[in-house]
């Protein structure tokens, strides 16, 4: 079972991640941003290291889903390898972030790599506005996070939810200005249930 979690900077992947690895016995994968030695750079000058920044995170996606899938019998991912392509790098060419040759060398990275890549049996979007990415944003207080442009945050969740209406696989939505899987156990139990009644029905 490869179940991955999308979702927009600030959305609660790693806590849904966590809550969920706990609570259903898989195997986290997580994006470890924290050691990324290229995201500070990045909210100072996005223009210098978008390519360097994307580069590096498909890489290490990429290492890890392969690992753990070969490792472990079920695992949950924090956010996918198709985030990366079809969301964070697009926008930040349309933005004029990434030039038309670096965006065309990521993308032919990326058309490798996805074809030696297994698909999620299970995707789930944690859907959120930008009032409320921006509070979790803040109230998470990352200081490399402090700089992030809100035209970026915006142009970000208008491809995320284009980007799921397209996708084809089995996908649950999270509405998460509405459920508080954190502090509300019940809230939990429902995406819970929402996951239950997907799993079953992939077998």
């Amino acid at each position: 079972m490869y179940v991955a979690i999308a979702g927009n900077i600030g959305s609660g992947k790693t806590t849904m991640t966590n809550m969920l690895a706990e609570h259903f016995g898989w195997v986290p994968v997580y994006e470890h941003i924290d050691n990324n030695p290229y995201i500070s750079d990045f909210y100072e000058d996005m223009r210098r290291w978008a390519f360097n920044l994307q580069v590096y995170f498909l890489h290490r996606r990429f290492a890890h889903v392969i690992a753990s899938c070969k490792e472990h019998k079920n695992i949950v991912q924090d956010r996918t390898l198709y985030e990366d392509a079809y969301i964070f790098a697009p926008t930040l060419h349309a933005m004029g972030l990434l030039s038309s040759r670096d965006y065309e060398t990521y993308r032919s990275l990326f058309d490798l790599l996805i074809s030696l890549t297994p698909k999620p049996d299970l995707l789930l979007y944690l859907k959120a506005s930008v009032p409320t990415l921006i509070n979790l944003i803040t109230k998470r207080g990352r200081n490399y996070e402090s700089s992030i442009r809100l035209d970026y945050i915006t142009s970000l969740n208008k491809r995320y939810d284009e980007w799921i209406d397209g996708f084809e696989g089995r996908k649950i939505m999270v509405d998460v200005d509405n459920l508080n899987i954190i502090d509300s156990p019940e809230d939990f139990g429902k995406v819970v249930e929402m996951i239950n009644a997907e799993i079953n029905g992939l077998f």
